[in-house]
């Protein structure tokens, strides 16, 4: 395969082989290299190595062939110059921000973002002097509004977790370029296989592994994508600060983008199915789904993307205590905060995933006491139906 040019390949090619770089021993499955350091043929060769006078393997901090694998394949099929893999999703966040901004300057952040990325920015990120403001990701005027003369960063999830609410990335690219900050879009809960946020004008894109991409509920990696230039304060502060992806992950999750779109097609099959019964059960309330054509971002995720994912929100009636029983009498489904398994998970945000949010910061993001996510996995649609049947209907009064 040429690697210089993979654009000539279609999607599903790419994620078997874009990045792949046998050795000598001319193996057809990727190598995996497990090695913390590399041998220099000189004192010179090591000095200019390590002054990036030379490209190649220095520290597995940094440099390996595994996770350089893993991120060819990923920046290929995310239609980018370069991608730099994390030790998770959170540490992929972790690294753009401490890359691009300093202190003083500001992060407009759609409100509605996974929790612990709240309590990243709230916790840590602002004792470092920078502002955080949040905005509703679909009130674009709100997001004009936000921008100060220090705005460096706008940061959304699209769709959003768990209410499947859509940003219109474009539109975003629009105020952030006229800013002159950086668009950020986390594309955890579509992957490369149902958007591509650079396509719409989206300057770095983040990635947690963990999910879609392994699939398999394995292993820990995040990944940021984007162009060389934009990602170089991104891998100067990897190198110095460590939040690596381990050699071992990145060989795991090169052979789940082997899969990824296929996958994800019959993630996407079953999620709107259970997503259309579930508007028919009499103990739910209302169901969070952009494949929905009544949902409010279903047009705009229809343009964006090429399909709806596999997570779906639905509050019952009854509030915490019914979703907790109805979490309780699921006898399939795995009770866990993970998504992205072949295996269906099942939790409940509200004292889980948000569970370290303010009552108000809640409230604001739609966390309701009845909301209730899923993860829809690959087991028979007709096997989750029936738990999901047999836990609603404790539910009844």
């Amino acid at each position: 395969m040429n690697h210089d040019d993979p654009t000539r390949y279609g999607a599903d090619t790419l994620a078997v082989r874009a990045g792949q770089q046998r050795t000598a021993e001319r193996e057809h499955s990727e190598a995996l290299f497990l090695t913390s350091s590399y041998v220099f043929d000189s004192a010179a060769s090591a000095a200019a190595h390590f002054a990036n006078e030379i490209e190649g393997n220095v520290y597995s901090r940094y440099t390996n062939p595994t996770v350089r694998n893993f991120e060819q394949r990923l920046a290929a099929l995310e239609g980018a110059e370069r991608a730099v893999a994390t030790s998770s999703g959170m540490a992929a966040i972790l690294s753009v921000v401490m890359g691009h901004l300093r202190q003083g300057d500001q992060i407009i952040c759609s409100r509605d973002v996974f929790g612990s990325t709240h309590v990243l920015l709230e916790k840590t990120i602002a004792k470092f002097g920078v502002e955080i403001v949040y905005v509703p990701l679909t009130d674009l005027d709100a997001w004009r509004s936000a921008v100060q003369d220090n705005t460096r960063l706008l940061y959304c999830e699209t769709p959003s977790n768990p209410l499947a609410e859509v940003a219109d990335i474009a539109a975003l690219a629009e105020i952030a370029g006229a800013a002159g900050a950086l668009l950020v879009v986390d594309n955890c809960f579509c992957t490369p296989a149902l958007q591509q946020p650079l396509r719409w004008g989206a300057d770095l894109v983040i990635h947690s592994a963990t999910k879609f991409i392994d699939g398999q509920g394995r292993c820990l990696g995040g990944a940021v994508v984007g162009s060389r230039e934009l990602l170089e304060p991104v891998v100067g502060f990897v190198r110095s600060a460590g939040p690596s992806m381990s050699p071992f992950n990145a060989w795991v999750f090169l052979k789940g983008l082997e899969t990824l779109r296929l996958r994800m097609r019959a993630h996407c099959d079953s999620a709107q199915a259970l997503a259309l019964w579930l508007r028919q059960q009499p103990a739910v309330e209302k169901v969070y789904y952009a494949g929905l054509p009544d949902h409010l971002g279903h047009a705009l995720a229809a343009k964006q993307q090429s399909g709806f994912g596999a997570v779906v929100g639905f509050v019952v009636r009854g509030g915490r205590e019914a979703a907790w029983r109805l979490l309780d009498s699921c006898q399939l489904l795995s009770l866990t905060a993970n998504l992205g398994d072949t295996k269906t998970t099942i939790v409940h945000p509200a004292t889980t995933t948000h569970g370290r949010l303010s009552d108000d910061s809640r409230a604001a993001a739609g966390i309701v006491d009845g909301l209730v996510r899923i993860s829809v996995g690959l087991e028979e649609l007709a096997d989750i139906q029936a738990d999901l049947a047999a836990a609603l209907a404790q539910l009844q009064p």
